[in-house]
């Protein structure tokens, strides 16, 4: 049986469901804590067993960010441009008025 570390969310005090978090092994590199083990937390809930673990996630994140906030403004910018260009169907010219 695995011996882990357990937590409760500060839900308990409020009265809400209790779920319990098991901490038995780092995030990243699966190594598993020891009862005198350091823990490096992240994002409230993600234990790491270093701070070299832990900031290697923290680096991995702000590149997937990033890269969504990028493909974001790449779509914007390419939704913006079919706007802003004439459709075909349209006829082009000039009113003349008598």
């Amino acid at each position: 049986m695995s011996r882990g570390l357990f937590f409760y969310n500060e839900c308990e005090e409020q009265g809400c469901r209790q779920e319990a978090y098991v901490f038995d092994s780092c995030y990243l590199c699966a190594r598993p804590f020891m009862s005198d083990s350091d823990m490096y937390m992240y994002k409230g809930n993600t234990p790491f067993c270093s701070e070299d673990c832990r900031e290697e996630q923290i680096e991995f994140d702000k590149a997937r960010e990033q890269k969504k906030k990028k493909k974001k403004q790449q779509s914007v910018r390419q939704s913006d441009s079919d706007q802003s260009c004439p459709s075909s169907d349209v006829r082009q010219g000039g009113i003349q008025v008598a």
